[in-house]
């Protein structure tokens, strides 16, 4: 359980910053390539498509893989499945096609639902106001769930608007980075609370017996 959370937290926290760093590598190897396009999807038509492609599939897998209780399996599996759906069908290309822009459309709508199911991790899964010891880390999740929505919704008004469109690093970009970023920095930090929990678990016991007095 702890290392399904790390591998959703660590693919947030680098695909954003692997993207245009290895379409930079690239570059020096002498492909011809974007290197930092308009939005975090745009990938797909640089030479980073694999690493972009395959984070989301990997994403995919580790979400549908995670089991915790009944609520967190139907956030996880929905937002695992929205993840293969955002790699296996791209954003639409400039000068895009009927189909490619129908395509394209699902893409949005796939990414909407996988950034808006990994917001209600952090507001409603990993965060419990009931535990008042949890006071500060619920606060942490209720901030983190909250930019994650937040800066979804700046992507959208970027990306309809074309704000900023001809930026060397897009508005769209930034507030897609962001969300991702969030939702990494959260699962990270609940991979190390439940590793804590597991260690308080494994000590107590051994606590408790070293205490009890020895027979005879």
């Amino acid at each position: 359980m702890q290392r399904l959370r790390l591998g959703v937290g660590i693919i947030g926290i680098l695909l954003p910053v692997a993207l245009p760093l290895g379409n930079w590598i690239f570059v020096q190897l002498g492909h011809r390539t974007e290197i930092l396009p308009a939005s975090m999807s745009g990938a797909y038509y640089t030479s980073t498509r694999n690493i972009f492609v395959g984070s989301l599939c990997a994403l995919g897998v580790f979400l549908i893989g995670y089991r915790y209780n009944r609520r967190d399996d139907f956030w996880s599996t929905l937002a695992g499945v929205f993840a293969i759906g955002v790699a296996l069908f791209p954003t639409a290309p400039r000068g895009a096609t009927e189909f490619q822009s129908t395509i394209g459309a699902l893409h949005l709508i796939f990414a909407g639902v996988l950034l808006s199911a990994l917001a209600m991790f952090c507001l409603w899964s990993f965060r419990d106001p009931a535990i008042s010891a949890k006071r500060t880390v619920n606060r942490s999740y209720l901030i983190t769930g909250v930019l994650i929505l937040l800066f979804l919704a700046l992507s959208v008004v970027a990306g309809v608007t074309r704000w900023g469109e001809d930026w060397t690093i897009t508005p769209l970009y930034i507030c897609e980075s962001l969300s991702v970023w969030a939702f990494g920095a959260a699962w990270i930090g609940a991979a190390v609370e439940i590793g804590a929990l597991q260690r308080t678990r494994t000590v107590l016991p051994r606590r408790a017996s070293s205490a009890q007095p020895a027979a005879g």
